[in-house]
């Protein structure tokens, strides 16, 4: 099976430098370098479509701007990439979110994919109106996402449950095709979550042993559930034509990692409650020492941004490798991003995935429409 590859729009600001922010913590100056105006952001669209990215994930929260409604002003510019919108349930009825999924579908032709947030701080969600607990929101999303699966269905949907009740709930037009959701969470409560309920649980980029026991994990309760589900990895990426080329531009992001910017965003994250955020902190321990901690495997990125916290760093022939090695744990989708990420989508899919498909290990998703350079290899 061909890999699947998507990009990320940067609803918070794009720069040369890392854009800071997310978890809790406001994006960083940088972002207003090459701020999100929606013919940027289609700019990027662009060049990821025609590079063979299947589509495009946006972040949500207060640090960025709101996914739907740019990823709805976004879909105009393009014609084949998906949308991975990312929307916390406890913000928007599930009815409504069922309803807004439909209409994404239909007025685009089929190009949503929903990520489901859960929220892990507390004290943003609480500037949204939400004063549940981490544990009481993931229950509340495990009903959100029974109620908005049942209408996708077609279903008459009455609910009673511990946050949520509706009642008669039913969509005039159901989606075609049905979203597919992704999710991520490393709590216990998030893995039962994701076995009952997601097509694709989301890891961020933890070095392969640590990624493989998520795996084993979720695959493990899913199984109890009597259910499958894919994996996919959220990942930078910092991939040149020599290893050499790739570690300076990493060491040229490092180097403009404010001191006192570091350590305000460290402070913040510590408050997260979310145990992914906890796991991706412990990769650096706030140090600009030893970051790489894997073959490849950079987590200087979190030092000055919440999340996804790693890139993968070296030549395209050794990023390359690294996909295979987690590609072999289970891995079949990559959410990508860089620094620009204009300039980065380039490098990597005219880079990396040429020596994938060289392999069989990808295959561009409009080949037949593409442009030649994002098929064929060339050498550094």
């Amino acid at each position: 099976m061909s890999l699947t590859f998507h990009w990320f729009l940067p609803t918070n600001g794009d720069s040369r430098h890392v854009v800071g922010g997310g978890h809790g913590t406001p994006a960083t100056a940088f972002g207003r370098n090459r701020p999100p105006t929606v013919a940027y952001l289609s700019q990027i669209a662009r060049a990821a479509e025609d590079l063979g990215f299947v589509g495009a994930l946006t972040p949500t929260g207060a640090w960025c701007e709101d996914a739907w409604l740019t990823t709805a002003m976004v879909s105009q510019h393009t014609e084949r990439l998906k949308f991975l919108v990312a929307f916390r349930p406890g913000f928007v009825s599930p009815t409504l979110a069922a309803q807004m999924a439909s209409t994404f579908q239909r007025q685009t032709g089929g190009r949503l994919l929903l990520n489901v947030v859960t929220g892990g701080e507390s004290h943003e969600q609480r500037a949204y109106g939400d004063f549940l607990d981490k544990d009481a929101r993931y229950r509340r999303t495990g009903e959100f996402l029974q109620i908005v699966r049942d209408l996708w269905e077609g279903k008459t949907v009455g609910l009673s449950g511990e946050h949520l009740q509706v009642e008669d709930a039913r969509l005039a037009r159901v989606p075609d095709p049905v979203p597919e959701v992704y999710f991520g969470g490393s709590s216990p409560i998030a893995g039962e979550i994701a076995a009952r309920h997601v097509d694709v649980y989301l890891t961020w980029g933890e070095p392969p042993a640590q990624v493989a026991e998520k795996i084993a994990w979720v695959r493990g309760l899913a199984a109890k559930e009597g259910r499958t589900v894919r994996f996919g990895i959220r990942l930078h990426v910092i991939t040149r034509d020599t290893a050499e080329q790739a570690w300076t531009e990493a060491h040229k992001l490092l180097d403009g990692f404010d001191p006192d910017t570091v350590k305000s965003v460290q402070a913040g994250l510590a408050r997260s409650e979310s145990e992914g955020q906890r796991r991706m902190l412990a990769l650096h321990g706030g140090s600009r020492e030893d970051l790489e901690i894997h073959p490849n495997l950079w987590a200087g990125i979190g030092l000055v941004r919440g999340g996804a916290g790693t890139a993968l760093v070296g030549s395209h022939d050794e990023v390359a490798e690294r996909i295979k090695e987690y590609h072999a744990l289970g891995i079949e989708e990559f959410v990508l991003s860089g620094y620009p990420h204009l300039e980065e989508a380039y490098w990597f899919g005219e880079g990396v995935l040429p020596r994938l498909a060289a392999q069989g290990l990808w295959q561009h998703p409009f080949a037949l429409t593409s442009a030649p350079a994002a098929q064929v290899p060339f050498t550094s």
